[in-house]
């Protein structure tokens, strides 16, 4: 079982940053491939970033460039550094672990979420 609780949301203004932290509980963190979807208000949840037990990391189009994804295993813990922000990018923010690879985490079926952080950008 693992537990995720995300934090680092807020209001900025567009063309600011964020760093978004997702905290995890259990001694397996290490071994997961975690990734980060928001949810815009209507929408449904997309990819944005993955990054795999080893480091590796995939990056859907939209934000490639605008957004890093990194880990730290000693601290349970992964981040999504975001920068350029724009309205468009206002949503609540969901971390999500599993023991797919980070093409398949892409679909969205992860086994463990957290509660999200909501995300405002204004323009």
């Amino acid at each position: 079982q693992v537990q995720l609780v995300e934090s680092g949301g807020g209001l900025v203004q567009a063309g600011g940053s964020l760093r978004l932290s997702c905290t995890a509980s259990g001694r397996t963190f290490s071994s997961y491939t975690m990734g980060w979807f928001p949810q815009a208000p209507g929408k449904e949840g997309e990819f944005v970033a993955a990054i795999s037990w080893a480091g590796n990391t995939l990056y859907a189009d939209s934000v490639k460039g605008r957004c890093t994804i990194s880990r730290d295993n000693a601290k349970n813990a992964v981040y999504l550094r975001m920068t350029s922000l724009k309205p468009e990018d206002t949503a609540v923010y969901y971390c999500a672990a599993d023991r797919n690879s980070i093409i398949d985490m892409r679909r969205g079926e992860s086994d463990y979420w957290g509660q999200g952080t909501q995300v405002s950008v204004s323009s």
